[in-house]
């Protein structure tokens, strides 16, 4: 539906104490200072600005990895902050991530349909035959081989693990991806296939994208 409000930050913060030494009370690092903002379904909203103005923080923020100090994280109207354990998990495989490192994103030693399957393994009922369909299926869908499944991370060129990790961040069916600068790490050359693959899927899935750039 168009217009659809799927996600909602007000006045988010996140503030860290700093030790200063010799006996001086701790400061206050304030990496999140009031983040406001709203993303509708199916759509993009790119968070752009310099090294350290909280960027990476509140892509943190937004996949639960941490808790805000303060202020309201709601999706599809439910305020993550103040909901009980139970009602985060079910929502926190509803916002995956894409990280901006290709080759730090994967486990070195994790062939690549372990990796796909490891999200159903833990979320899911789904048997181990599933899993295995599930991943090559989506190995498929972001334009990988399934024939790939039984191979590591460092058989593959930086623009395939890249899509290893989309595919990785798509196997819950999640409504809305946060790409941390997810080809800045890539050739200029492959970025453009890469930023054409997710054009592609957020069409296809009517994904919401909140794409952090510097």
């Amino acid at each position: 539906m168009s217009g659809e409000t799927i996600l909602e930050a007000k006045e988010l913060r996140r503030f860290y104490e700093v030790a200063r030494g010799n006996f001086k009370p701790k400061a206050i690092l304030k990496a999140l200072n009031g983040a406001t903002f709203t993303l509708e379904k199916g759509k993009t909203l790119a968070v752009v600005g310099e090294s350290g103005c909280g960027k990476s923080t509140l892509a943190r923020l937004v996949t639960m990895i941490e808790p805000p100090t303060s202020g309201a994280l709601k999706i599809r109207g439910v305020d993550i902050v103040a909901s009980d354990r139970a009602t985060r998990r079910k929502l926190k495989s509803k916002v995956q991530i894409v990280f901006q490192d290709p080759y730090g994103s994967l486990n070195p030693r994790q062939k690549i349909g372990h990796a796909l399957e490891e999200p159903l393994l833990v979320n899911t009922t789904m048997t181990k035959a599933e899993r295995s369909k599930a991943a090559m299926e989506m190995m498929d869908f972001v334009g990988l081989r399934p024939e790939q499944y039984d191979r590591y991370p460092h058989m593959f060129s930086g623009g395939q693990r890249q899509r290893i990790a989309v595919a990785r961040a798509l196997m819950l069916n999640p409504e809305i991806l946060v790409l941390d600068e997810p080809v800045s790490a890539l050739d200029v050359s492959i970025q453009a296939q890469i930023l054409n693959l997710l054009a592609d899927l957020q069409e296809r899935l009517d994904l919401a994208y909140l794409f952090i750039s510097h």
